[in-house]
């Protein structure tokens, strides 16, 4: 038996398990990983809540991220051995002491790269790598508004971003939080609760306006990105912290500017381990030269995942959240 937090109702925080499960010998192609820290993040809480329907049904292990060592490789494993450390992005499975694991979804860990660092970046971390590099190439002298720049992506887009040549721009929920932004890589901060955040950037652009925004809220922020982009600009909407970017018609598009709109995932983007194993690689780079670093600012029990999930979406955190078995 292996402690764990399950969901059997989707819900709020409360429906949050602590409890043992019984944990089989790992199959074909899996590995089973002794977990040192798993990763909190707001896709959590979709699946969680059922936003995001469980692909395992009910009731199913939280968590989609996690870092520990190998203790047991099923048949057919040979890219792995016992003692290994190592890091990954899965759906659910996360929130345990002891998991069973796909092996081609495992990603070898540098001695550069603790396991709480590693827990906290995962997910974020080659979210940022895709959205910056691959969805659109940010360059030197471009203007970038990232929404949520204290949070657990923010802080990583905005580092990364700026160590790429941008002007980052990004909006805030409090003082503290766009002093921590600045901190960390955010050339301007925005109050949206106080501000308008598209006039802010007008004037901070110069009527430039932005090449790319990054969106993480989704509802609340929506429509009013797109008129931060100029004339062929893209908008990347890759989270819904205030819900889902309801249906629009598409010639909003068209009338803004001709502008490119995404949803992307990292799992479509590290869909082919090739994929994973670069996108990883090129995190670890980043992290490991310093221009990068990962704020893990709130550490919890396993069995207070409920509290994690709450603070998550009470605006209570920045940075990354990780739980300790």
């Amino acid at each position: 038996m292996v402690a764990a937090v399950r969901v059997h109702k989707y819900g709020g925080p409360e429906v949050l398990t602590y409890e043992d499960i019984e944990l089989p010998p790992p199959g074909q192609g899996q590995v089973r990983v002794k977990h040192h820290a798993s990763g909190v993040n707001f896709i959590d809480t979709y699946f969680r809540s059922g936003l995001y329907p469980s692909p395992l049904g009910l009731p199913f292990v939280a968590g989609n991220e996690g870092a520990g060592e190998v203790l047991a490789l099923g048949p057919g494993v040979t890219d792995l051995k016992v003692g290994d450390r190592v890091g990954y992005v899965v759906a659910l499975g996360a929130y345990a002491a002891e998991r069973n694991l796909a092996a081609d979804r495992a990603v070898k860990l540098p001695d550069s790269i603790d396991y709480e660092q590693a827990a906290g970046m995962m997910l974020k971390g080659m979210t940022v790598q895709y959205l910056l590099n691959r969805t659109f190439k940010v360059g030197k002298g471009m203007n970038v508004l990232v929404h949520a720049a204290a949070g657990g992506v923010g802080l990583i887009l905005c580092q990364w971003a700026n160590y790429l040549g941008a002007n980052v721009i990004g909006t805030v929920g409090s003082p503290q939080k766009a002093e921590l932004a600045k901190a960390n890589g955010c050339h301007h901060t925005i109050l949206y609760a106080k501000e308008d955040f598209v006039a802010k950037v007008k004037e901070i652009t110069g009527g430039q306006q932005c090449e790319v925004v990054y969106d993480g809220i989704g509802k609340t922020t929506f429509p009013a990105s797109l008129d931060c982009l100029k004339p062929l600009g893209m908008f990347v909407s890759f989270g819904a912290a205030s819900g889902p970017v309801s249906a629009f018609d598409i010639n909003l598009l068209q009338h803004k500017g001709s502008l490119f709109a995404t949803r992307p995932t990292l799992n479509t983007y590290a869909a082919k381990r090739a994929d994973l194993l670069d996108i990883a690689a090129d995190l670890f780079r980043v992290v490991a030269s310093g221009k990068v670093k990962i704020p893990v600012n709130q550490k919890y029990p396993l069995k207070d995942a409920a509290k994690a999930h709450s603070d998550l979406e009470t605006r209570k955190t920045t940075g990354s959240s990780i739980l300790i078995p």
